[in-house]
């Protein structure tokens, strides 16, 4: 089987803890971190009345009972209108969440030598810290901890099985809850656009999944930075849990940035550029980034569900028709993978390069077939 070649950044090392670097008494904002380029307005959270609400999502509802085909509409809708919505009675425990925001919370405030031990490697986007890929890059205010878990021989030794004991008993649990989760929001969604279950296990079943553990420090000047920058996820779907509650997540909507403010115990889903591609247009995949703010952390968890390794994929068969030819092109799982790592976040870039354009589109006829 191929394996992820190594994104070759233009820095051998990732930079410094912007932890360690927030604890040091400061009243301006190194100018790497600085990001003049958020020019797009933010509404206000003061008068909440006038945001747009995020949709939510009720899994009791889509799983079971009379309910069951209005839920499925509800999330169908939400899928193509918004890309983003709030799952609720999402069945996962909230002591097993209380025992992951413990584990969480104890890892980000070991000493920097213990962390160290997983930072980011030459050549890899997996680890500990911030991956330098050019020169004069723009720094997140953030600290992060990414790694593949699935399939489990993918697991970097040097990450996930060294972390420690209580954290990885921790982590499994939640990681095993969140794939049925995900398996069972990704049948939906392929049944609300006329796909045969086969063809979503067969691409999604012990699929390439990841998890990005971040921690956003308070900041100085919090208008003049981002915790992570503005873009759409390389996903069939995400699973966010804001594990401490402080907000911060901003979608990208109507030519503004909307606060998404979360209710108590719900998890937020947001559609990724996979599913925009499988779905061929029909559903949106959700640009989005993370501000941070003067007073307080912020702790979050993303959980990245993704084809197998070894899959191809493009629209599906349900979605074409004469009257609506293919938008995207097909490519392998290894292949996009390994091309999104190689670039930096840039809204839905990502996405774009992946769609076929009027010249190209009357040589791609294998689409018709897939």
């Amino acid at each position: 089987m191929a394996t992820l070649e190594p994104v070759v950044p233009w820095s051998s090392d990732s930079v410094l803890s912007v932890m360690e670097l927030a604890k040091e008494p400061m009243t301006t904002v190194p100018q790497k971190y600085i990001r003049p380029d958020q020019e797009l307005p933010t509404l206000s959270v003061s008068n909440c009345s006038t945001l747009p609400t995020i949709p939510t999502i009720d899994m009791k509802k889509l799983v079971s009972g009379k309910a069951t085909d209005l839920e499925l509409e509800k999330l169908h809708s939400t899928c193509k209108a918004w890309g983003i919505f709030q799952l609720v009675n999402h069945g996962v425990s909230s002591s097993l969440l209380e025992r992951l925001k413990h584990e969480t919370e104890e890892f980000f405030m070991l000493p920097l030598e213990e962390k160290t031990k997983y930072k980011a490697r030459p050549g890899d986007f997996e680890g500990y810290g911030t991956i330098i890929r050019c020169k004069d890059q723009k720094l997140d205010w953030g600290d992060r901890l990414y790694m593949i878990i699935n399939p489990t021989h993918r697991r970097k030794p040097y990450l996930f099985p060294e972390l420690p004991s209580s954290m990885r008993t921790t982590l499994e649990s939640y990681i095993s809850k969140q794939q049925k989760l995900a398996m069972t929001l990704l049948g939906f969604m392929g049944k609300a656009l006329n796909m045969d279950i086969k063809d979503i296990e067969e691409l999604f079943e012990d699929g390439m999944q990841s998890l990005r553990m971040s921690y956003y420090p308070p900041c100085p000047q919090p208008e003049l930075v981002v915790g992570l920058t503005p873009h759409s996820d390389a996903t069939g779907i995400t699973i966010l849990h804001q594990v401490n509650g402080v907000h911060g997540l901003q979608i990208k909507r109507d030519g503004a940035w909307i606060p998404v403010n979360f209710l108590a115990d719900s998890f937020i889903v947001n559609v990724g550029d996979v599913m925009e591609i499988l779905s061929n247009g029909a559903y949106t995949s959700i640009e989005h980034r993370v501000t941070v703010n003067s007073d307080n952390e912020r702790i979050s968890i993303a959980t990245f569900f993704n084809p197998k390794f070894e899959a191809e994929f493009g629209p599906v068969t349900s979605t074409l028709s004469p009257k609506n030819p293919p938008l995207f092109k097909r490519i392998g799982m290894e292949e996009y993978v390994k091309d999104f790592f190689s670039r930096n976040l840039n809204g839905k870039s990502h996405l774009e390069k992946m769609r076929i354009k009027s010249g190209e589109a009357m040589l791609i006829d294998g689409q018709k077939d897939v």
